[in-house]
């Protein structure tokens, strides 16, 4: 028995030695950086794989360069150029590189000497955080996170140069980030000769993979272009072409201005701490000063709802009577927050953006009034690009084999793209976790004559663009890839979608009518020449055959839908009674559609010089909405012509029988008559 209670013995004191005191555990606290946190959390950030770490670099070194040129009143023009890096050895192809030398020049005003370390070197600084305001950044970590994955991945420093202006010198900096403190480290700090007279150029060595396709650096850069017509985009990429995506629209969006937060967007804890922040000396003042759309009236009111004196310190209130304050702060109606804070695209740049990018048949725009989400006010915008083009639907007029039983062409299953924006910055991935996603699976395609299976995108050559523009888009991560799913905004995204969707109706039911119309004509035309000649025999070859033909084909246009028919099919096309909409046709464009570089604009008549054409088409596609603001139906033109043509239903043939009946008239029966004919 001693034995075994050796061996326990023994067994309880080595367990004894594994044992730790709360002295021990105390001291092995330590703060942690949120640069360290993230460092071991990079995948948070975007950087999940070499692919999507080249594509995040580019994408916040892009969105920097734009805010910043839109913030100072500067049209961007953005440079972005990849190329292959190698270690002395001789660089391989772009597809078998794995790492890559990635450079953004911005021509706009530049970043001061002294700000330039904190904010390429140091997470979670920039001046965007704490403003209610639409901007591309809102956390202030995007271009210190893509520092910090070139310094884990190759060691190398970030390089800056930055100009203010003309008079002044260019500064040249190479920066890390120190882990342990978030604070930026200096290698090299000098100052440089710069062509430059303004602008700044940052430059990353990073472990990357290049590969085209969806995406990818190159489609991140088309979106781009897409949603802002406005900026100028050079792209030299690592095969060492050059991609120029021009400007379409000279003048820079509305500026967004900085609004106070709304009293329904703030949590009970964020309450308490305003009210021992603030600088008022009463609560009825808090209220009025420190809140967007709360008057000292409305002030009064919450204050009496939650029987608080409107003369209180705020810093005085906390506990039950700060909980009463937040309730009657919530049970008090508030005017909506202002959307001065807001700079939409609008319709006329995204038809314009979505013509220069997207080839296709019929395009349209609808940006919805503004809404609310837990106080922030945001406005969706809904853009849609449908069909391949005149060219290309020309192509595919070559007859095929025929298709076996249950076999379809490849086209028949496509399905339509989703592009996805939030506040001008294109969203590449988390397709399926984006509220923008569920709601164009939830809107009813089928309605509107596009093939959709239960639960699936909407079948055909279509491309669906929504955008979302607040003060604080609800990200589902810090990579910023997807918009949360809160009901008002996939709410405010069916509804423009849906009305997309009814323009795009109208269009395809009219062609397809049009499609009818004109198979029945050719029928008619057909059967034209036959009908000629067996006249031509009745009345002993005296008939003016061309003059019947003629005719004839008069009535077998107007019975087929007339010149509309011909409008529809691409012969006269315009956008009539759908406005904010672009249709284009082998023989022209009609709506307001921008003048790509290179591109001849085709006259309404041959004869027309090039100037006469790109103003009438703007003033035509006003026209056209004016009418359907006013309200007037599309067919009512259609239908006074018909009426005023009425004697086309009882057209008669040029020649009549000897006895003078017609052709058509009813013979007589009866007793009578028949009695007659026995006799």
């Amino acid at each position: 028995m001693s034995k075994p209670m050796l061996k326990n013995g023994a067994a309880g004191a080595g367990e004894a030695k594994l044992t730790v005191s709360a002295a021990e555990m105390g001291a092995r606290q330590r703060e942690i950086s949120v640069s360290e946190f993230f460092t071991k959390n990079r995948h948070l950030l975007g950087f999940d794989n070499p692919r999507k770490a080249l594509l995040t670099c580019v994408k916040e070194a892009v969105d920097n360069a734009l805010d910043a040129c839109e913030e100072a009143g500067i049209l961007p023009e953005v440079v972005v150029k990849l190329e292959v890096a190698s270690n002395g050895d001789a660089a391989p192809p772009p597809s078998q590189a794995n790492r890559f030398r990635v450079t953004v020049i911005d021509y706009g005003p530049g970043i001061v000497r002294q700000q330039i370390p904190r904010i390429f070197a140091k997470l979670l600084y920039g001046s965007k955080f704490h403003r209610l305001r639409m901007s591309r950044g809102q956390q202030g970590i995007g271009i210190s996170a893509a520092g910090m994955y070139a310094q884990l991945t190759t060691g190398k420093p970030v390089q800056i140069i930055s100009r203010t202006g003309a008079r002044t010198p260019a500064h040249y900096f190479e920066v890390q980030i120190d882990t342990k403190k978030n604070e930026p480290r200096i290698f090299e700090q000098k100052q440089i000769e710069w062509e430059n007279h303004r602008g700044t150029q940052v430059t990353l060595e990073i472990e990357g993979r290049y590969q085209k396709g969806r995406a990818s650096v190159d489609e991140y850069l088309e979106q781009t272009a897409i949603a802002n017509p406005h900026v100028k985009l050079v792209y030299h990429t690592p095969e060492g072409e050059i991609k120029e995506y021009p400007r379409t629209i000279e003048e820079l969006p509305p500026q967004p201005r900085e609004i106070k937060p709304h009293p329904y967007g703030i949590e009970f804890g964020i309450l308490l701490r305003m009210l021992h922040d603030s600088k008022s000396q009463s609560v009825a003042s808090f209220l009025s000063s420190d809140f967007s759309r709360v008057s000292p009236k409305i002030a009064q009111e919450i204050c009496k709802a939650a029987k608080v004196s409107p003369d209180t310190r705020p810093r005085n209130v906390h506990g039950a009577p700060a909980e009463a304050l937040y309730k009657a702060i919530q049970s008090t109606k508030i005017m909506a927050p202002p959307t001065n804070c807001i700079s939409p695209i609008g319709e006329r740049a995204i038809l314009h953006g979505l013509y220069k990018q997207i080839k296709g048949d019929f395009y349209t725009a609808v940006t919805r009034p503004p809404a609310v989400y837990r106080g922030n006010p945001f406005v969706i915008e809904a853009g849609l690009a449908f069909g391949k083009g005149p060219e290309q639907a020309a192509d595919k007029i070559e007859p095929r084999a025929p298709l076996a039983e249950g076999e379809a062409q490849d086209d028949d299953n496509e399905l339509a793209r989703v592009i996805r924006y939030a506040n001008r910055v294109p969203l590449l991935y988390q397709q399926s976790a984006c509220a923008t996603f569920k709601a164009v699976l939830e809107t009813s395609w089928r309605n509107y004559g596009i093939a959709q299976s239960r639960g699936a995108l909407p079948t055909g050559p279509m491309v669906i663009f929504v955008h979302m523009a607040s003060v604080w888009v609800p990200f589902t991560s810090e990579s910023k890839e997807a918009i949360a799913d809160y009901d008002e905004i996939r709410k405010e995204i069916r509804l423009a979608l849906q009305e997309c969707g009814r323009r795009l109706g109208v269009f395809v039911r009219r062609r397809e009518h049009a499609k009818s119309e004109f198979r029945r004509r050719n029928i008619f035309e057909l059967y034209i020449e036959e009908v000629v000649d067996a006249c031509n025999r009745l009345k002993g070859g005296k008939l003016p055959k061309e003059k019947l033909k003629e005719q004839l084909q008069k009535i077998a246009l107007k019975r087929t839908g007339g010149p509309k028919t011909d409008e529809l099919l691409g012969k006269k096309t315009g956008p009539e009674g759908l406005p904010d909409s672009i249709i284009v046709t082998p023989e022209g464009v009609e709506g307001d559609a921008p003048a790509l570089p290179g591109e001849r604009t085709i006259a309404p008549a041959e004869e027309s010089s090039h100037d006469e054409a790109e103003l009438a088409l703007p003033t035509l596609a006003k026209e056209q909405a004016e009418k359907a603001i006013k309200g007037k139906p599309v067919k009512t033109k259609q239908k006074r012509e018909l009426k005023a043509a009425g004697h086309e239903k009882q057209a008669v043939l040029p020649f009549t029988e000897k006895n003078g009946k017609g052709i058509g008239q009813r013979k007589r029966t009866g007793k009578k008559d028949g009695k007659k004919k026995r006799k």
